[in-house]
This record gives C-alpha cells, sequence and structure tokens, in this order.
C-alpha cells in the first residue's frame, strides 16, 4: 500500500479544494493517506465547518473518511482555528515548535506532498 501525508499549507479555497479531492481519490484508489493541516489553511478548519461554507460538504466527507491526522497546534491557534478543530474531534498537534514535523511521517514511509 502506498503511504502518502498531504501537507495543505495555502489558506485559499481555491488551493485547498485540490488537497481535499486529491484525499478522497487517493483513498478511493487504496492509498493510505494522512492530511495534515498547517499553515493559513488551518483558518479553514474552522471557516469550513459552517454549513455555508462552499466546500463544506466535500470537507465534512474528508472528515468523514477520518483523513484529516492534524491540525497544526501553532498555525491553529494563529488562526484561531483550534477551539474549532477541538470540537470537530480533529487532533491538533505539533511536535516541532508547535508544528507537526515531516520527519515522523518519513520514518513511518510516507512521501510527502505538499499543497
Amino acid at each position: 500500500m502506498k503511504k502518502v501525508a498531504l501537507y495543505a499549507f495555502n489558506g485559499d479555497p481555491v488551493c485547498f479544494i485540490h488537497v481535499l479531492l486529491n484525499a478522497l481519490d487517493m483513498k478511493e484508489k487504496g492509498y493510505d493517506i494522512k492530511l495534515i493541516i498547517e499553515g493559513s489553511a488551518a483558518r479553514l478548519v474552522r471557516v469550513l465547518a459552517l454549513p455555508e461554507a462552499p466546500l463544506h460538504k466535500l470537507y465534512e466527507k474528508v472528515k468523514e473518511e477520518k483523513l484529516i491526522d492534524c491540525v497544526c497546534k501553532a498555525c491553529a491557534s494563529k488562526m484561531d482555528s483550534t477551539e474549532s478543530a477541538e470540537e470537530q474531534g480533529l487532533p491538533v498537534w505539533g511536535d516541532v515548535n508547535g508544528h507537526p514535523g515531516m520527519a515522523g511521517y518519513r520514518e513511518k514511509g510516507y512521501e510527502i506532498i505538499t499543497f
């Protein structure tokens, strides 16, 4: 099984949709997917939780599939999304100065792709 860690840094919804679509597509094709929400994308955790958000249904599908491995602790704090992430049951984590490090994923055999 191919293992891929998708790091979403870009908080522009037009860009973020691609990480959501690819996470679901790869999962459907048998990949082991870990989605890590970092940088300005951490703001979208709060925004996309709203039912009126344009990507809400797609975001909810990704959550239902349990593809979100974590939300960056430092970035969620900066983007005022920590409380929302916790309310959604998303792990908020950061082993490298508050950010989810890539080395741990590499050590577990994950290919890293950034968005």
